[in-house]
């Protein structure tokens, strides 16, 4: 068992979290107690309404609310309507920025991690601190970490598709 990551971990900049968040460990406790633990492998930075890969581009809407919110909150979504993806809110509010959990050390894929770890929309705007079904934990682990473009956001143009705002594990695949 290692140290929860408290809110103030998040609050800061998403290029900051997002390379220390590689490694760390997603624990879910499911309704009888019983727990699942995935290792981080890969993340992915969204950040700022100039970002064209960040939903928070279309500027304030009812779904992008949470990014202009408080850092430590999860923002969970519904990708090509069949897929929920979990990410965390990072940095100052009303400075929209967010952390996909792109993969974990076993699952390869968000989809796949956020249904082996029973992530739905119900999750959405709850807190990563303080909450008893979900958390993240620090048990000292630091992989290598390196850079890649980010995945899936050809319509972002060919800067931000572009971007090395992918942290991956260097051992991972």
């Amino acid at each position: 068992m290692g140290i929860i990551l408290p809110t103030e971990f998040y609050r800061r900049d998403a290029l900051e979290v997002a390379p220390e968040l590689v490694g760390k460990i997603i624990v879910r406790t499911l309704g009888n107690g019983s727990e699942l633990r995935e290792r981080i492998a890969e993340v992915e930075v969204y950040r700022g309404t100039e970002d064209l890969g960040c939903h928070a581009s279309k500027g304030r809407t009812p779904r992008t609310e949470l990014l202009f919110g408080e850092s430590g909150i999860m923002y969970v979504y519904l990708c090509y309507g069949m897929h929920w993806l979990m990410n965390v809110i990072t940095g100052e509010k009303e400075q929209p920025q967010g952390i996909l959990f792109r993969a974990g050390t076993v699952h390869d894929g968000p989809a796949k991690l956020t249904k082996y770890l029973h992530i739905d929309g119900s999750f959405n705007a709850q807190p990563l601190c303080g909450n008893p079904a979900v958390r993240i934990e620090d048990d000292g682990f630091r992989p290598a970490v390196r850079t890649a473009p980010r995945v899936g956001i050809d319509y972002a143009g060919e800067y931000w598709k572009n971007v090395k705002w992918r942290y991956i594990a260097e051992d991972s695949v």
